[in-house]
């Protein structure tokens, strides 16, 4: 861990420089951090659920958008049942405990995914901190749940199947902005930035569509390990990329020249 005022002094670098508006994160490692340590698996989402606040909280500060974390996948049902029985009680906690920092810091929270398959202790809380964070100006916190990049993809062939059928939509003129108006990220910003922590290497069914053209930062440190520095240096190495969206660097800098002068 960085000294105080060499964390102070990163986290003045990276909010001096173009910040990603849109990051993603896929959480892993939760259960290794606990199987590392010898505790059950609970305690190591337990104290994942820390890094999830920490990261937050810098998220804002800096001055991120939008921030998207990947926190219940579709796939994450056909775990042990009690092991999902305990994410859903800490995502209960959560979302009691972290109720007034959301609304008094002016955050938005958004939910993406099969919401309606949440247990109904986890969707009222849930529900009512949407309903009564939803005209707050801030940044906008999604959490994934119930998600996948594939469902999400066939919810939206099947809303589009739909309008072509009822006559709404004509199937020779479907383009992305008719996809992406059904997409359970409509709204959001662009994803810039996708961080996968643990040092694995796969997108895990996490944003399919939106990472078309997000930069990709892997990191090697599990999820309960993940806090305000491993965050401020996935956003230091973002800016240090250059984004082209299918340029060429030449083009890039005569663009930014004509912008210079107009």
């Amino acid at each position: 861990m960085e000294r105080p005022s060499a964390l102070s002094a990163l986290e003045q670098q990276v909010k001096a420089r173009p910040l990603p508006r849109h990051v993603g994160i896929i959480m892993d490692g939760n259960g290794r951090w606990a199987e590392i340590r010898g505790v059950p698996r609970l305690e190591g989402h337990r104290e994942g659920s820390a890094s999830v606040r920490e990261v937050t909280r810098t998220a804002r500060r800096v001055g991120v958008s939008a921030l998207t974390l990947y926190a219940f996948s579709s796939q994450n049902w056909a775990r042990p049942a009690d092991e999902v029985a305990g994410l859903m009680e800490l995502l209960r906690e959560y979302l009691q405990s972290e109720r007034s920092e959301i609304l008094d810091n002016g955050i938005r929270l958004n939910a993406i995914g099969e919401v309606d398959k949440l247990p109904r202790y986890v969707r009222e809380p849930l529900d009512r901190l949407r309903v009564d964070s939803a005209h707050n100006q801030g940044m906008v916190l999604t959490l994934a749940l119930s998600y996948g990049g594939r469902e999400e993809l066939i919810h939206a062939t099947r809303q589009i199947a739909q309008a072509v059928v009822a006559g709404e939509l004509d199937p020779a003129r479907i383009g992305e902005k008719d996809i992406e108006s059904h997409l359970w990220t409509q709204g959001l910003p662009p994803l810039d930035l996708m961080v996968r922590t643990s040092g694995e290497f796969r997108v895990s069914n996490f944003l399919l569509w939106q990472m078309a053209y997000a930069e990709l930062y892997f990191a090697d440190v599990l999820w309960p390990d993940f806090r305000t520095e491993a965050f401020l240096r996935s956003l230091a190495h973002y800016q240090q990329r250059e984004r082209r969206f299918g340029l060429t660097s030449t083009q890039l800098q005569r663009e930014d020249t004509q912008r210079a002068k107009a």
